[in-house]
């Protein structure tokens, strides 16, 4: 008499008592939870990058002068070395590495748009599990924190400069530049052009970050790629 009823209970027992998730769904959970958490800890890291490249530019534009044709405010800190002779300068720098560009009137608006469209590409590729080994992810890293850093000096330090307050934002804009102050020269590697010893142009914390980048991309591209775990769970 009672079987129905208890049958009927079983049944809606069993519907309501949670199903038991398949391998490779539960594969996937892991590894979507993991990459989130990885993600915030790449974010985080970029973040503290940023920090550190913006903190040691505006200590140099607000404790150096403005640099004056070929003149600049050089502090010295490692003199008198045969290896390496380090200063602290303060450089302008309208175009890319090594100059390239600087001081034509296009250059602030046409390397703004290039690391505009870096950043977003970054971001795509990003998403689309481009980079997918630590390797990959540590040059995601140094290369997003480089293009943020120095695009947020096209953005800024022309509004900084002696009289921009007499002039309109599109000139304050077009004489926008990138920061640069890390100053090294080798005595021992002398050319013709540098007969006192090769000099290096100067450079910042985001070039630095972006020719590590350079570095690491280059070191994976040798090494084999491993399986995204990401299609071994579908």
């Amino acid at each position: 008499m009672d079987s129905a009823p208890a049958a009927l209970r079983f049944a809606a027992d069993a519907s309501l008592s949670p199903r038991p998730t398949p391998p490779g769904g539960e594969l996937l959970r892991l590894y979507t939870m993991t990459e989130k958490r990885t993600t915030l800890i790449l974010i985080l890291i970029v973040a503290a990058l940023y920090v550190l490249d913006q903190v040691t530019k505006w200590l140099v534009v607000f404790n150096f002068a403005e640099p004056h044709l070929f003149f600049l405010d050089v502090v010295p800190v490692v003199t008198d070395c045969s290896l390496f002779n380090f200063n602290l300068v303060r450089a302008h720098n309208q175009g890319v590495a090594f100059g390239m560009g600087d001081g034509t009137v296009w250059a602030p608006f046409v390397f703004l748009g290039v690391q505009i469209a870096a950043l977003v590409a970054l971001v795509v590729f990003y998403r689309r599990g481009f980079f997918h080994s630590r390797l990959l992810k540590a040059a995601w890293v140094c290369i997003l924190a480089g293009v943020l850093g120095n695009m947020t000096d096209r953005l800024l330090q022309g509004f900084w400069l002696k009289g921009a307050e007499t002039l309109s934002f599109f000139e304050n804009f077009a004489n926008g530049y990138v920061v640069d102050f890390l100053d090294f020269s080798f005595p021992w590697l002398k050319t013709q052009m540098f007969p006192n010893g090769y000099h290096w142009p100067a450079f910042n914390v985001a070039d630095s970050c972006v020719c590590i980048a350079a570095g690491l991309f280059l070191i994976a591209s040798f090494l084999e790629p491993k399986q995204n775990p990401e299609k071994d769970a579908q």
